[in-house]
């Protein structure tokens, strides 16, 4: 924890801790640049591909970029696109981005006690930019060097955000335009299914996570009649509770165990 910061001597400190510490603002920001550059090989090809689902769902260039500007967040960004592809209401589609999206809030809170000093504006500016990918990035380098002063922090953070979150709106205005120019007769409408697959595979690590999983599918699929794909709210908690119950069970078994 930052608390425990002034507590580390210098003498402590690792020739990377030094440099970091040695950054201005200005250096932290264009080292949050270089060090997101590998999350490209993910953000553009996954962007472009939004921009192609988004093309084949019927939005416009500007809509389309726009979305990516304003919500931000891909998994949101495709789930909304298939709800309009399913002619869902508006007010279905909000919620369903939302909900999937509520992550951001824990690690909102992963992180104030690392930026919760910076000033209002500074704030505003990164709870806008927070996404996987600066979250995670920043949160790992806070971790390494705890002596950062907030403005060094504000400035590795931003810099990640132009690193990842820059690439990603490109990416899907040029898979926009690549995906109108694809033809009617090559449906894309696997596309959005084969991303999801493709996102929640890695996830899959323990058996509680592959219950969940299970259990959602086949939710979804008992739900399937309700309207609207309204059946996801009922599917969504009932994987979440499934998948804590197998994550209890298991961590107590392993403590008998020990």
């Amino acid at each position: 924890m930052p608390a425990t910061a002034e507590h580390i001597s210098a003498h402590d400190l690792t020739p990377a801790q030094r440099r970091a510490l040695g950054r201005t603002p200005a250096q932290a920001l264009r080292h949050g640049i270089v060090q997101s550059l590998p999350f490209m090989l993910v953000l553009v090809p996954f962007g472009m591909l939004f921009g192609v689902v988004a093309a084949e769902a019927g939005l416009q260039l500007s809509q389309a970029l726009g979305f990516s500007v304003i919500v931000l967040a891909g998994a949101s960004q495709f789930t909304a696109v298939q709800m309009i592809m399913d002619h869902a209401p508006a007010a279905i589609i909000i919620l369903a981005a939302v909900a999937v999206n509520l992550r951001m809030a824990m690690y909102s809170a992963a992180l104030v006690p690392w930026l919760g000093e910076a000033r209002p504006r500074e704030r505003g500016l990164i709870a806008y930019l927070l996404i996987d990918q600066t979250f995670a990035l920043s949160l790992q380098h806070y971790e390494k060097h705890p002596r950062l002063t907030v403005p060094q922090r504000v400035g590795y953070f931003l810099g990640s955000s132009i690193g990842a979150c820059l690439p990603w709106i490109i990416a899907c205005a040029l898979g926009h335009v690549l995906g109108r120019a694809i033809p009617d007769s090559l449906a894309l409408d696997f596309a959005v299914p084969i991303t999801f697959l493709a996102m929640i595979g890695p996830m899959l690590r323990t058996l509680a996570h592959v219950v969940a999983a299970l259990v959602a599918i086949l939710a979804s699929l008992v739900f399937a009649f309700l309207p609207a794909g309204t059946g996801l709210f009922v599917a969504a908690p009932l994987a979440m509770l499934s998948g804590a119950l197998v994550e209890t069970w298991t961590e107590r078994r392993r403590v008998m165990r020990a």
